[in-house]
């Protein structure tokens, strides 16, 4: 049965016939599969439409949950202690407001805490140091010297809040001048299609936001102040003030020259839009060039003697083995 088969399938007709069969098959699949095949343009168009949309809707989220709210109360005990001592008066001017909002501290929630931390610290810290220095210390040393480290513990108390919200601002304007230069390109693209400055902000708050939170967030605020503020200069300088950043000066200084005497404001931006990426790659430049001194001392006081061991360690063991 096993050579029936075999003859059969080696059969010249046989194999004639089943070569015509696979190719008209193939032939039918061919030209059946451009009728039967539907255009899915339309359905990947609306998928890729509700992917933005999602990611949009996420972003907006994190925004929402990073931005610091404007109507957030002070606790009670943080007002009280404030205004029994009257800390405002005694630590407050306007220098320290202005830092609280180039931190990204607005409100009064924010400032009371702040008064509240310089305040409290000092004694925290002065109180924990002397627990450490005359109980869990082993210190040899006189009282009088130990009571001083404690104050100078109290003093480092009242300065860290001070401290705090200067490394705030640092980071906020470094977040800030990182995202500036695109999103003054995606101002100018905006600006130059015809929509508004408040338009303008407002969206590229929404686009620029995976990038810079913090720059969003003062984006929508001042979107928020154009809206409502009598005077629009007013809006732009308060920009500028928050941010504290020279390169967002030289635009409200502009944007305040298109509103006053109608300059145009897209060849403006084109400018300083390149300003700000040159600025932005001169500060890169400089803290590559900065980088060989600061990594002199590491190099001296690890590679150096590691590097000197294996070098004149083996001199160093046969010149033991020969005096032996």
């Amino acid at each position: 049965m096993l050579r029936d088969i075999v003859q059969t399938l080696t059969d010249p007709p046989v194999l004639i016939a089943a070569f015509s069969a696979v190719t008209v098959a193939a032939t039918v699949i061919g030209l059946s599969m451009p009728l039967l095949d539907r255009d899915r343009l339309p359905a990947r168009m609306k998928t890729v439409a509700v992917e933005r949309e999602r990611i949009r809707a996420r972003e907006r989220a994190k925004l929402e949950r990073s931005r610091v709210s404007l109507r957030t109360e002070p606790r009670a005990y943080m007002r009280s202690i404030v205004e029994r001592f009257n800390l405002r008066e005694a630590l407050v001017d306007e220098a320290t407001i202005n830092r609280l909002r180039m931190a990204g501290f607005r409100g009064q929630a924010p400032l009371t805490a702040f008064l509240f931390a310089r305040f409290v610290l000092p004694f925290l810290l002065f109180a924990a140091a002397i627990v450490y220095f005359f109980f869990i210390s082993k210190m040899t040393q006189p009282g009088v010297v130990k009571v001083c480290f404690a104050l100078l513990a109290a003093g480092a108390g009242f300065y860290l809040p001070v401290v705090f919200v200067s490394n705030r601002v640092q980071k906020r304007q470094q977040s800030i001048k990182q995202a500036w230069p695109d999103a003054l390109d995606l101002i100018l693209i905006c600006v130059e299609s015809g929509m508004s400055v408040e338009a303008a902000f407002r969206k590229v708050a929404e686009e620029i936001g995976a990038q810079s939170t913090e720059l969003a967030e003062e984006l929508m605020l001042t979107t928020a102040e154009l809206s409502y503020l009598p005077d629009r200069r007013q809006a732009y300088e308060n920009l500028a003030n928050r941010t504290g950043l020279d390169m967002v000066k030289g635009v409200v200084m502009a944007l305040n020259q298109s509103e006053r005497y109608g300059t145009p404001l897209g060849q403006s931006l084109r400018v300083l839009a390149q300003e700000s990426r040159d600025q932005r790659m001169n500060d890169a430049e400089k803290k590559a060039a900065a980088l060989p001194p600061k990594l002199t001392v590491p190099m001296i006081v690890f590679f150096l003697p590691v590097l000197f061991a294996v070098i004149a360690g083996p001199a160093a063991i046969q010149v033991m083995q020969a005096r032996h």
